[in-house]
């Protein structure tokens, strides 16, 4: 049974009641953009935000280890990204319907706010942290397992995302053009060559790799900038 079945049907009340604390719960809703609107407002939720993602990495990564036990490092961080990224995260975002439910400023609303994969998925993360402070770590692990597990056998059904398609979906979903690869060093004999390439998103250096070929460089390029876009969230 996919994802999309196991979760069509579902409302935001449905999601209220996993929270036993209204307040943590409202948090978890709450954009920075409302919180400028309203004074008496201090904390956005991504506090929330971060602790979740931390947890989702967690729990994640402890149920592929266990699930797949003759798979390599590399394998199993190529699944993982595919599972938690910004588009899946979004798209599980908008069948729960958690767009409806923002706290946005008038701005962020019409803008699109409540449809900006971004922001869908980094609630998503911050409902995840909300879930675990107000419940502890079986919560937070019960709703992973119920709303991200399913889609694992569809994600191994096909080939992995490699960086370079992650990469892209990210900066689609920021509404950024897609990433240019750059050759800006070639060294070496025809035999034994090494280049050196650079990711450019909207004429900006994002990120720089090496390889043996260009292909190899690029994608290490893009690598490199997934992981400052992880250790930034």
């Amino acid at each position: 049974m996919t994802t999309s079945i196991r979760i069509v049907n579902m409302s935001p009340k449905s999601i209220a009641v996993l929270f036993k604390n209204n307040k943590i719960f409202d948090l978890a809703l709450t954009h920075k953009s409302w919180v400028n609107e309203h004074p008496g407002k201090s904390e956005s939720n991504e506090r929330l935000e971060f602790l979740g993602d931390a947890v989702l990495e967690f729990v994640v990564s402890k149920e592929l280890y266990e699930r797949f036990p003759d798979k390599e490092e590399g394998y199993l961080t190529a699944l993982r990204a595919n599972l938690v990224n910004t588009v899946n995260l979004a798209e599980i975002a908008r069948k729960l319907r958690v767009g409806t439910l923002l706290y946005l400023s008038k701005g962020e609303e019409e803008g699109g706010g409540r449809e900006n994969p971004s922001l869908l998925a980094n609630t998503m993360e911050a409902l995840i942290g909300g879930l675990y402070i107000d419940g502890g770590i079986t919560e937070a692990e019960n709703f992973i397992k119920k709303y991200l597990f399913p889609s694992i056998d569809e994600k191994i059904a096909k080939p992995l995302k490699d960086a370079k398609s992650r990469l892209q979906e990210y900066v689609q979903a920021k509404g950024l053009p897609a990433p240019k690869y750059e050759v800006v060093e070639e060294e070496g004999p025809d035999h034994n060559k090494k280049f050196t390439i650079e990711a450019r998103v909207n004429n900006e250096v994002w990120g720089k790799g090496m390889g043996k070929n260009k292909s190899e460089a690029a994608q290490d390029a893009a690598i490199k900038v997934l992981e400052k876009i992880s250790d930034s969230d």
